[in-house]
């Protein structure tokens, strides 16, 4: 019977854990603190907001909420961020990307001190995955889909996995947080050949095109693992789905993370995990 991989129960074991670590900076006088950057009032960057809110509250941080109109001038987002840095009561930062055209998002982004970026956005960080040292922090959504596999128990060291997808946020990170855990990885995208034949070989198969659905049982086999990073409002449905054809290929693998209540649901968790790292690190 094929296993369905939900991320709330990694979510709450991650939370408990956290709730611990708080404590012991609460009794130093620290309160782990994240600033959550956003300009303008995207929806999907509301929904992220309300439920790192959450999140902060059941660990027992906080969050500031910094926000500023999305016509916003560069020089007045950019003398923000390197306020923040320099606030040492600010453990964690968090800029919602993408910016409005008139801003460099990318300038943006490296701003952001290496310590402070809990999101993983920055060089350093990224150089930080890549040499598997603590430069920053590894991108939450790539680190979620590792901590799934490991709170399930799916064996990561020595098996064969494909990252689907090689993108900066998702693809890149995940496949050299896999090679750490000893995995042999392979990373298809949109010039791969073949790419259902390469997948289908897979132990551990993780999604992240961003192409809703576009993955069905042509990439899978019974023994196999996925993890569905990608989510998308399918209309014609009327709800949110992944890259993967959920319903056909349920029955043809080994498990699979729902979407959503998946990869999504243990990314806050990370993020709360990474801003208290550099509070320790700081006290």
């Amino acid at each position: 019977m094929t296993e369905i991989l939900k991320g709330k129960p990694v979510a709450d074991a991650i939370s408990e854990e956290l709730k611990e670590r708080c404590e012991k900076l609460k009794e130093k006088g620290i309160i782990p603190a994240l600033a959550i950057i956003r300009v303008g009032e995207r929806e999907d960057d509301l929904s992220y907001e309300r439920g790192a809110g959450k999140r902060a509250e059941l660990v027992g941080a906080k969050v500031l909420n910094v926000v500023f109109p999305e016509d916003v001038s560069k020089d007045t987002l950019f003398a923000k961020i390197k306020e923040l840095n320099e606030d040492n009561n600010v453990h964690g930062i968090l800029l919602f990307r993408p910016l409005p055209k008139h801003i460099d998002s990318d300038a943006a982004r490296k701003l952001i001190a290496p310590s402070k970026d809990v999101d993983g956005c920055t060089d350093a960080s990224l150089a930080g995955v890549f040499t598997g040292t603590k430069l920053g922090f590894a991108p939450c959504t790539a680190e979620s889909a590792v901590a799934i596999l490991k709170h399930y128990n799916i064996p990561i060291s020595g098996s064969r996995a494909v990252v689907i997808g090689r993108s900066l946020v998702i693809g890149r990170p995940v496949a050299l947080l896999l090679m750490h855990e000893n995995a042999t990885v392979t990373v298809c995208h949109t010039r791969t050949k073949d790419v259902p034949a390469v997948a289908k070989d897979a132990d551990i198969l993780i999604a992240a095109s961003g192409v809703m659905e576009s993955i069905g049982c042509e990439y899978t086999n019974k023994d196999q693992t996925i993890i569905d990073v990608g989510i998308s409002f399918n209309e014609e449905k009327g709800k949110l789905c992944g890259d993967v054809k959920y319903d056909e290929v349920f029955e043809n693998v080994k498990a699979i993370t729902p979407v959503p209540g998946g990869v999504g649901s243990v990314t806050t968790a990370i993020l709360f995990k990474h801003v208290i790292e550099s509070a320790e690190k700081n006290a």
